[in-house]
């Protein structure tokens, strides 16, 4: 359970660091990408997104 927690922390982390270079290429922007704001903050669930890099995640896995 603990190295999940990591994996998925790490994850998380790598995704908020490429976000920017992701953005670049429409990630972010795509219909199912939820941006709101609520107290004074804005907060982003990229959901989508998610899927789709899930996708090519698991395409590229299966071929090599």
């Amino acid at each position: 359970m603990t190295r999940w927690l990591l994996v998925i922390f790490l994850a998380l982390m790598l995704l908020n660091w490429f976000s920017p270079l992701l953005q670049r290429f429409g990630f972010g922007k795509l219909p199912g990408d939820l941006r709101f704001r609520l107290f004074g903050r804005n907060f982003f669930i990229p959901l989508t997104t998610t899927i789709v890099l899930s996708l090519v995640a698991s395409l590229v896995a299966k071929f090599i």
